[in-house]
């Protein structure tokens, strides 16, 4: 029953807040301006968001990959007969846990492309 509850409240906070979302970052004409000349210094902080995503897509990637082989490699040695069935989907997850990593690092070369 509390589980219940704290989903139903967490859904009703995230709703609130997505319905809110719009009036909060609505802009008028003085604040277009404002934007306009803080975005001149953004361009450190988008470098430094590019970078600091890739690394850790990188560093999940690689704790993932690492996991996976390991589990894998064990449950082969634990039972070699099966190392046939184990292979396969070890690679497709490997594939998919390689393309998360590809993802991140086109959003950081989109980023970058946004400086300037």
């Amino acid at each position: 029953m509390k589980r219940t509850i704290k989903f139903l409240l967490s859904a009703m906070s995230a709703l609130a807040v997505l319905c809110i979302a719009g009036v909060a970052f609505a802009q008028d004409e003085s604040a277009a301006a404002l934007v306009a000349s803080a975005k001149a210094g953004t361009g450190g902080w988008i470098a430094m968001a590019a970078g600091l995503g890739v690394g850790i897509a990188a560093f999940g990637g690689a704790l993932g990959q690492g996991k996976a082989a390991a589990t894998a490699l064990d449950g082969i040695a634990r039972n070699p007969g099966a190392a046939d069935k184990i292979r396969g989907p070890m690679i497709l997850g490997l594939a998919l846990i390689e393309s998360l990593v590809i993802y991140a690092l086109i959003v950081a070369f989109l980023l970058l492309g946004k400086i300037g």
